[in-house]
């Protein structure tokens, strides 16, 4: 039971980070509770709060980057019941525009909330990391 939620949070991760590249927000929207009590910080950003506030940090990233790709390393991956959290390094290649390359290193945190079958990711962090 305990292998079989653990593969089911690793495909719900995979889809995040997936959407994350899509730079397209409506497959965000579907991965994410809708909820007054979802949070996320963005690296360098302040926290927001609440589905609105979370979906409108999105909307901006997604708006500004001309395309974002990750390498997930050291992930971990626990499960308690019907929460769910996975911490990773993000090794991010994003690009403003079509000739700004930047790379970078962002120490992740999500947390999933199981809701009927499906596992709702309801709190992302990300904290730069340091060369």
């Amino acid at each position: 039971m305990l292998k079989e939620r653990i593969e089911e949070v690793t495909r719900a991760n995979q889809a995040f980070y997936e959407a994350f590249e899509s730079l397209d927000v409506a497959q965000m929207d579907r991965l994410w509770a809708h909820q007054e009590y979802v949070t996320c910080v963005h690296p360098g950003w302040a926290l927001r709060v609440g589905w609105p506030a979370v979906r409108d940090s999105w909307v901006l990233i997604f708006n500004n980057t001309f395309s974002m790709q990750f390498e997930l390393t050291e992930m971990q991956i626990q499960v308690a019941g019907d929460l769910a959290w996975v911490i990773c390094t993000e090794n991010i290649t994003a690009r403003q525009s079509a000739d700004e390359k930047q790379e970078s290193q962002v120490l992740a945190t999500n947390l999933y909330e199981r809701v009927g079958e499906e596992w709702k990711i309801i709190h992302h962090h990300g904290s730069p990391v340091m060369r």
